[in-house]
């Protein structure tokens, strides 16, 4: 059964880039790209194995490099919304059913890595995720969580 949708109900947690945005839920990881207007299907290349990603658009390189950790490539999507000025890339996680696994950041050599507050919150909606998925009929879209979290070594 697919997860809900909760980071529709709670917000996200992105990391902005110049491109645009990333963030992640326990399943996937969402890539926006809102650089361009006006974007058709022919003016978007991208590739994506389960540890790559290359995506190209209008001939430049957006985004590529070895990603944090390896996904389901073959069930990767990319969609053009809101009139060609969003591109979508969802990633699903390879291993996301292990719990206290996040992406630190996009891509393995720490590109597109949030600042220590971010990552934090962003660890924290994950577990507010988990939360609903262990207690299902519960609305947890605005709920705090009293956990210590330590700081990454």
């Amino acid at each position: 059964m697919p997860l809900s949708h909760f980071d529709e109900k709670s917000g996200v947690v992105p990391f902005k880039a110049d491109w645009g945005q990333w963030y992640q839920t326990i399943e996937e990881v969402h890539i926006e790209i809102t650089k361009y207007k006006n974007l058709k299907s022919k003016d978007v290349s991208i590739q994506i194995t389960a540890s790559h990603i290359k995506c190209q658009v209008l001939n430049n390189i957006v985004i590529e490099g070895k990603l944090f950790r390896t996904v389901h490539a073959n069930e990767a999507v990319w969609t053009i919304e809101d009139g060609g000025s969003l591109l979508n890339i969802v990633l699903p996680k390879a291993d996301y059913s292990k719990k206290e696994i996040i992406w630190e950041a996009l891509l393995a050599d720490g590109q597109y890595r949030p600042d220590p507050i971010t990552l934090l919150e962003m660890r924290k909606k994950i577990d507010l995720e988990h939360f609903q998925i262990e207690h299902p009929g519960f609305d947890f879209s605005s709920a705090k969580l009293k956990k210590s979290y330590e700081p990454e070594a």
